[in-house]
């Protein structure tokens, strides 16, 4: 099923997709409510959907809202080593990766209250210049668990989403620079959408166990990359057992597969300095994600507030 939150005038709902349809549950049933109460309840819903919605409604007249617009948490990881090797390059650094890249899938947490939906227009994160988009698929955990093994883990997704890591990479550089991670970069906003499609939605796509889907982005129609989600080279299983180690992961938790090789501007800069690249996004600009089985996004960059500035600190020790 493609399962959706969505927004026509009295409130979120849940339903499914049915075509060019909304096939609606009652008022005050939330799909991460549905999602964290297991796999029956969830099939009991999808059923009550097809066969007795309280609702049905044309796309065209919904607004379409992230289909778990807070889920418990976002993480995300960096599956596609082609894609790093790409911004090393940008950055004038050497392709090379360091061995810690091939003995686990790096991955970070993302700001869980940032989600928007996938037709939401999105504000430039404040002070940025240098503003990016992230081509990117999500899982979304159906069954909770820990210490998963890689061979089993993708047992436990519910489900795939489209997944915009929107970044800006002037803050990126500050945070690279504390050597404590990602900060504000990645905080001001993460797209989730059109739907959450379950496991089975998307069979179709299967080519020697690992989804075979096609991706692509484009930035006001213009295509800027095209790839496909198996050419991972961390598994999401491998993904899953990793992020799992000693912690428990929690249906509704929703973990990317980090950005297709070429799927952000960094990738496609021209120039040794970052700043003077002119294909940095704009307030005007539109960008899309595409996925075969999962739909599309559509969103439109917006002008960014300002930055409050801070006093200057003089650490202890130093004049």
């Amino acid at each position: 099923m493609k399962w959706v939150t969505y927004e026509a005038g009295a409130g979120a709902r849940t339903g499914v997709l049915d075509g060019d349809a909304v096939r609606g549950l009652r008022a005050g049933i939330d799909l991460l409510t549905v999602v964290q109460s297991g796999a029956e309840v969830l099939a009991e819903a999808g059923e009550t959907a097809r066969r007795a919605p309280a609702e049905v409604r044309p796309l065209d007249d919904v607004r379409l809202l992230a289909p778990l617009p807070r889920p418990p948490s976002v993480r995300d990881g960096l599956c596609f080593l082609d894609h790093l090797r790409g911004c090393y390059r940008a950055l004038g650094r050497s392709a090379e990766l360091h061995p810690a890249w091939s003995e686990a899938p790096a991955f970070y947490f993302g700001n869980a209250a940032s989600v928007v939906g996938p037709h939401d227009a999105v504000p430039v994160a404040p002070g940025s210049r240098m503003f990016d988009l992230e081509l990117e698929v999500g899982v979304v955990i159906g069954r909770g668990g820990r210490d998963l093994h890689p061979a089993a883990a993708e047992n436990h997704i519910l489900g795939y989403t489209l997944f915009n890591d929107w970044t800006a990479r002037d803050h990126q550089l500050h945070d690279l620079a504390t050597g404590i991670g990602m900060g504000k970069s990645k905080d001001s906003a993460l797209t989730l959408g059109p739907a959450l499609v379950t496991v089975d939605e998307l069979a179709e796509y299967r080519v020697d166990g690992r989804l075979a889907i096609e991706l692509r982005a484009t930035v006001n129609d213009q295509e800027i990359t095209r790839g496909r989600l198996d050419q991972m080279d961390w598994t999401f299983g491998e993904l899953l057992a990793y992020v799992s180690r000693g912690v428990d992961l929690a249906p509704g938790d929703v973990i990317g597969s980090g950005t297709v090789p070429g799927g952000c501007l960094l990738e496609h800069v021209d120039t040794p300095d970052l700043a003077e690249f002119t294909g940095w996004l704009r307030p005007g600009d539109v960008v899309s994600l595409h996925g075969q089985g999962l739909g599309s996004t559509r969103q439109t960059v917006v002008e960014g507030t300002g930055v409050i500035p801070l006093r200057p600190c003089s650490p202890k020790g130093q004049a």
